[in-house]
């Protein structure tokens, strides 16, 4: 996925990611489902230092599962939600997948905080399950 690019939807945002994912998967937490407005949120984790991003981008901070507080960032012009900076990794940045120019790159490799999954989201059955984070390591 090297030199992956993306926005948001009015184009006020843009980003640029030079280094391959360190994981993509579906996050199923109620966090996701609230912002994305859907059953999950398709995220792909980077390296925060690998991410250029050109434009006003505005963060929303909340409670994650762990008590901690987790930011997402969004576009402040049209809303889009383009990030995610998770308390528990400092040097982190997940992308929404649904933003990258090519989305079709996304490959999922997970479902995660499945726990939280609402009865009606069909997930791929090919994909391993973890009811919250998966085991480090």
């Amino acid at each position: 996925m090297a030199a992956a690019k993306g926005g948001c939807m009015c184009g006020s945002v843009r980003y640029e990611c030079g280094a391959d994912p360190l994981f993509m998967g579906n996050c199923h937490c109620r966090d996701c489902q609230r912002a994305s407005g859907g059953a999950y949120a398709p995220a792909i984790g980077v390296p925060r230092s690998a991410v250029k991003i050109t434009g006003d981008v505005k963060y929303y901070e909340s409670k994650a599962d762990s008590g901690e507080m987790a930011k997402r960032g969004f576009c402040p012009n049209c809303g889009s939600r383009l990030f995610s900076l998770p308390p528990f990794a400092p040097d982190l940045m997940v992308i929404m997948a649904p933003t990258l120019d090519d989305p079709s790159i996304f490959k999922p490799g997970m479902d995660i905080y499945t726990s939280s999954a609402q009865p009606w989201d069909h997930m791929n059955p090919g994909l391993p399950k973890f009811p919250k984070m998966p085991p480090a390591g």
